[in-house]
């Protein structure tokens, strides 16, 4: 059960990067929860698509290199780097640690994002 887990937190960030925002809603809960490190406290799930929908949409491109998974029932925790090209060619990284929460019926139901953006800004 916990590699089908890892499996399924892959897919949503596949759905991520193509903004498929329905596909990425599909595996969700529909009371899911987002929270983030900015004090801003919890979000809908809806909240969390609205923003991310704004910022996805600000870049040219966006990728999810997962570093590492660990899971548990009910659970996965991972850390990935979120690699970024704005359409004005600037790059950057997100780099995080995450925790998704899944119910019963293995519908993500928790996130809980820890993240900071560095700006790479190469020429190569």
């Amino acid at each position: 059960m916990s590699s089908n887990l890892k499996d399924k937190v892959v897919t949503y960030l596949r759905f991520l990067e193509e903004s498929d925002w329905q596909a990425a809603r599909a595996v969700c809960a529909q009371t899911a929860t987002v929270w983030h490190n900015d004090g801003k406290g919890d979000e809908t799930l809806d909240e969390y698509f609205d923003g991310l929908k704004r910022q996805i949409g600000s870049y040219e491109s966006i990728r999810y290199d997962v570093l590492r998974q660990l899971s548990q029932p009910g659970g996965v925790l991972q850390q990935h780097v979120v690699h970024v090209k704005g359409k004005d060619g600037r790059r950057g990284e997100v780099h995080a640690a995450v925790y998704f929460g899944f119910d019963d019926g293995e519908l993500i139901h928790r996130i809980e994002a820890y993240a900071n953006y560095i700006p790479v800004d190469r020429d190569s």
